[in-house]
């Protein structure tokens, strides 16, 4: 982010600015994005509220796309975060999409994309990642890295806004919102919301099938120091024992440098 009128002021730990003052307060032409800048952003993010739900579906994928490649903090993704986390709960997309309107196919709700994106980010500015970059670039890599830093710095104000979706009627949004709120709990102010993430993980893994969100549940419950041998089912059992052998694997590749025997990097 840049130090002049460009850089969306950070909230107060658990505040967010009205959207329309982020969308407004922002120099967005100023912002690096993944292919220039983000001059385009405010009319994307704009249409995110829009009521034809054809409309804010092409605004997601277009404004998203610009801050989305690699795993990479850019300078626009944290004034985007903070939009993202800011029209929530706007009567418009709180209202949920039909997807069947204007001859739609099924799809998932906007809230829905938004608390992915939400999530995806959240990961790739985790604890894990920042130790996986020390590890490469030094143990100064975050005072290097301004944008991932001041990602970090929002999560208290990002989970204010996704923690009220933990308990929505909808499972689909519910486990959204709990995927993207674990990687924000892990900042040392949310220390103690995580034992209510425990309950949802335990809800979600008594009832939830889809595949990765198991596994951010089991992987987070293991993290706080819970054990999961009663809630894991025969799916989780090979799932891991499947990522276990796809790590010892890459660990043996990687251990010989990248030639030990094998033609070409592993598939994985």
């Amino acid at each position: 982010m840049t130090n002049r009128r460009s850089r969306t002021e950070s909230p107060r730990s658990h505040e967010l600015p009205h959207h329309r003052a982020i969308l407004e307060g922002t120099d967005w032409a100023s912002l690096a994005t993944v292919c220039g800048t983000g001059g385009s952003l405010p009319t994307a993010l704009a249409r995110f509220i829009d009521p034809d739900p054809v409309v804010r579906t092409a605004a997601v994928d277009d404004a998203l796309r610009e801050v989305t490649h690699q795993n990479t903090i850019y300078e626009a993704t944290v004034p985007v975060a903070c939009y993202v986390a800011a029209v929530l709960h706007h009567p418009v997309i709180a209202a949920g999409d039909s997807g069947t309107d204007a001859g739609m196919p099924p799809h998932r709700p906007t809230v829905v994309r938004l608390l992915e994106w939400l999530g995806d980010t959240a990961y790739d500015a985790d604890d894990e990642c920042v130790a996986i970059s020390e590890r490469h670039c030094g143990e100064g890599f975050l005072d290097e890295d301004r944008e991932m830093r001041a990602f970090r710095e929002l999560r208290p104000a990002l989970f204010s806004a996704v923690r009220p979706l933990l308990d929505h009627d909808d499972a689909q949004v519910r486990d959204a919102a709990f995927v993207a709120a674990v990687p924000l709990a892990e900042h040392p102010a949310l220390a103690t919301h995580r034992a209510e993430l425990v309950g949802h993980a335990r809800r979600l893994l008594a009832t939830g099938t889809d595949r990765h969100h198991r596994d951010r549940a089991l992987d987070a419950m293991k993290a706080w120091g819970h054990d999961t041998g009663d809630l894991e089912n025969a799916d989780d059992i090979a799932a891991r024992e499947r990522y276990a052998r796809l790590k010892a694997e890459r660990d043996s590749w990687w251990a010989a440098d990248g030639t030990g025997g094998y033609s070409e990097s592993p598939p994985f």
